[in-house]
Order: structure tokens, then sequence, then C-alpha cells
């Protein structure tokens, strides 16, 4: 079995579930498409250029193999895909490990040994995806001293510019008890950094009125309040992504400032623009952007502010763009990604007026790069004689070098911290490193010591 993962640390995670039923299955799981007998592909949906690749990476597999199932968020429209590529074996919608388990199981059947397979067949009766499928303990496709946690899939949020809603349905929490249990797993696994993801994760649990679950023989509340403070007793790093700015993430900033969270949140604002994030239908301005964001370092001031903007919105004026500009200046977040807009297939904003010339919104976007690259220079610089934790995500060209992240420093899409050390500091350890240098993205600096990692993960947790 071949398998291609697309798409955001949500999909991510979707495909870690899929692969782990497959390997329980039976089925082994190659690197190559010269020894994959069919290929299944994770796709993403959202915007236009990550739909085009999704559809070539289905007709390089279909070209290596001739056999693929897809899956994942573009699976939501059959339509997209069968258009483009009929041939494939099966389509099937995001998270449905049942549908992607029966069409493998009919394309790619094994025999059944009781004496070697792991478990049994899942059921795939009733709907493609049917609950009986069993759980099983997960694949994770990062390395393993980091894993991305999921608490609820979809979004109840009607943003203009957005598909998620119809790709992935309204929001769906998962009990905290469940999430608290396969936290435990993670750690027990090796994990010392958990990093929890929604398409909305303050709005965790609104859907189940946040209703209490079992957990060690007492009642804990599906409330992101609650599952972090429950999350913060294993004593690993705690990172929180897409965090819209509720009145209640003022507690969680309060658990950063006690040291029980990273001091890190992920908040897509979008815009700054009051016009413009009306037309994208989403809450508030630069005044209240501002204010939340006072609040916050108020409570926590080394808190490290992450944030997406969309440039080139239809509708956008020169205007609303200073707008935007004036508040990165007086806001200093510390990390920036952004993006031009694009249409996307469905979704409400196509049909807006104002539509932004292509050169206008890159001429915009690297205008806003330059000043948040200026911005991120100055907050790096001030950081060089300080002393920070950091965690060792990989080695160095030369011995001894480490590549590392701190706390202010998601995967993949935040800065590094490039250390040298003594050559006896492993992958996935925690160290204390005094920073030595910086440019506008990364630090460099020395490893000081070695942290102690002692997870509080009880010792019959499930």
């Amino acid at each position: 079995m071949g398998f291609v993962s697309l798409g955001c640390p949500k999909a991510l995670v979707d495909s870690e579930h899929i692969l782990s039923h497959l390997r329980a299955d039976g089925y082994e799981l190659v690197p190559t498409y010269q020894d994959a007998d069919l290929v299944v592909v994770n796709t993403c949906g959202f915007i236009t250029p990550a739909v085009e690749e999704s559809l070539d990476a289905i007709g390089e597999a279909l070209r290596e193999t001739g056999r693929v199932v897809v899956t994942g968020c573009l699976g939501e429209r059959p339509e997209k895909i069968l258009e483009r590529h009929p041939q494939v074996l099966a389509v099937t919608g995001q998270a449905d490990v049942g549908g992607v388990m029966s069409a493998v199981r009919q394309a790619l059947p094994l025999s059944r040994d009781p004496f070697t397979s792991l478990l049994p067949m899942a059921s795939t009766r009733g709907t493609a995806r049917d609950q009986t499928i069993q759980p099983v303990d997960r694949i994770t496709l990062t390395p393993r001293h980091y894993a991305y946690l999921k608490v609820a899939e979809g979004c109840d949020h009607r943003c203009s510019f957005c598909i998620i809603p119809k790709l992935r349905g309204n929001l769906a929490s998962r009990p905290a008890a469940e999430v608290v249990y396969e936290a435990r797993r993670l750690v027990t696994a090796g994990a010392k950094e958990l990093l929890l993801i929604a398409q909305d994760l303050s709005a965790y649990g609104n859907d189940l009125r946040h209703a209490t679950s079992q957990l060690d023989g007492r009642e804990v509340r599906a409330h992101l309040v609650d599952l972090v403070a429950e999350l913060a007793r294993l004593g690993v790093w705690l990172r929180l992504h897409y965090v819209y700015p509720y009145p209640h993430v003022v507690r969680l900033v309060e658990l950063m400032a006690e040291g029980k969270v990273l001091p890190y949140l992920d908040v897509p604002l979008q815009h700054a623009s009051t016009k413009v994030l009306r037309a994208m239908r989403r809450p508030g301005g630069a005044v209240s952007h501002l204010e939340t964001i006072r609040a916050w370092r108020g409570i926590a001031p080394d808190i490290t502010l992450r944030s997406t903007f969309i440039v080139g919105f239809p509708g956008e004026t020169e205007e609303d763009f200073q707008e935007l500009l004036g508040f990165l200046s007086e806001a200093r977040l510390d990390r920036v990604g952004a993006f031009t807009y694009s249409d996307v297939p469905e979704a409400d904003a196509n049909d807006l007026p104002g539509a932004v010339p292509e050169e206008v919104k890159h001429e915009r976007y690297a205008r806003l790069m330059a000043l948040q690259e200026k911005i991120s220079r100055e907050k790096l610089a001030a950081k060089v004689g300080t002393v920070v934790d950091a965690i060792v995500d990989d080695y160095g060209a030369l011995p001894g070098d480490l590549v590392c992240r701190t706390a202010a420093d998601a995967p993949d899409i935040d800065g590094l911290l490039h250390a040298i050390s003594d050559g006896t500091v492993k992958i996935g350890d925690l160290v204390r490193v005094e920073v030595t240098g910086s440019d506008e993205h990364d630090l460099k600096g020395e490893v000081v010591e070695r942290i102690e990692f002692s997870p509080g993960v009880p010792v019959l947790a499930r």
C-alpha cells in the first residue's frame, strides 16, 4: 500500500487514522510507487492551488500504479475528481476511514489469518462513515516527539471565502475524556509536544453543550478551558492552533501565564479593516483586535501571537490595505502568514464585486511581508543574550549541530533555533539554549543544559 497525504494538519491526522487501520488490517505500507499495488491519496480541496495539487497527485499515482483510492476534502466533490480522473477505483469524503477500508479491501483483498491478523476486520455496514469502525492505536506521521491532537471536526462559521463547512460539515466535537485518553496514549508513545487543532478550537464543545464525560471516575466538561487544564497535567508542551478570540480565551492565557500551557496562540484574524472583515463575514476590526491583544499581553507578556491574513480580498481598497499595515505596525505580531485571495469553487465571496487585479494583490502581499519581516527581525534580535527552552527536531550538518524549535515556534510554519551542543543531545530532547544570534526568521544559540522530562501519564491510562 502506498499513501499520499496532502493538506493541513487536520488532514494529516485523518491520514494517520486511515494508515493505522490499514496496517492493523494487515496491509504493508511502502514508501515508493514501484512497491505499491494500490495508492490512497488524501486530498485537500480548500483553495484552487490545493485542488490542482491534489488532482496532479492523483494523476501521478494513477500513472505509476494504475490503482488509486481517493479520500479527503476534495473527495466531498467527487465530480471534480472523476471529471479529470474517471479511472480512480473509489472516491470517499474527508475522515472517511470506513469508506477507504471498504474500497481497499474490495480492490486488494487479503486472506484472513486469525493467528497473524492484529484485529478483526472493522465493520463497514451502513454508511461509509459508520461509527462501528474499531479504534486502533494511531500511527503518527510526525516525528515521535510531537503529535497533532484533533479535538473536533467541521465548523459553524460561514466565512464568505471558505467552504470548510461544505466539505467537513458543522462543528462536531469529541468527548473530553476521549481526547484526554488519546493524548495519554500519544505521550506514552513518546510525544513531548501536543498540538491541539480544530477548524475553530475555541468553539470546542459548543455542539455538545459542553456535556461532561467520565475520566478516571470523575466528570470532565467538553469545554476548551477544562480540556486544556486537564491536558496540562500531562506535563508536555501544549500548543493551541486556530483559536478564535472568544472571551474565554483569556482564561487560556492565564494558564499560559501560570506556565501550564505554551504561551503561544495561533489566531487567524484574516484582516484588520472592518469593511473587509464584514464582507468576509468575520468579526472585529483593527480597534477590537488591538484591545484583545493588549489584554492578552497584559496577562502573559511573553505570549507569542501568530496570525494569517488575506490580501486582495474583493472590494479591498488601498485605504483598507493601509489599515491592515497600520494594524500590523502597532500589533507587532510575532509570526504572520499571508496569501493573496483566490476564488474557491462554491464560496460566496466569488460573487462579491470589486475584484482586485492580480498585480495589485501581489504588490500588496510583498509590502505586507516586507513590513512583517522588519518586525520579526527586531523581535528576534531582542532575544539575543536570553536563555530559552527548546525541543530538538533534527541534527544539523556538522557534529553537535542541532535544529530546534522554541515555545514560539510551531513545526513547519514558524522559525527554527540552530544550536551548537556537545554532541550528546538527541532528537526529541528538551534543552535550554543561550541565544547568540538571529535574523528575520530564525535564532542561533548554544546549548546550556538538557532538561529532564517526566510526563504525568497515569499508569492505568488506556
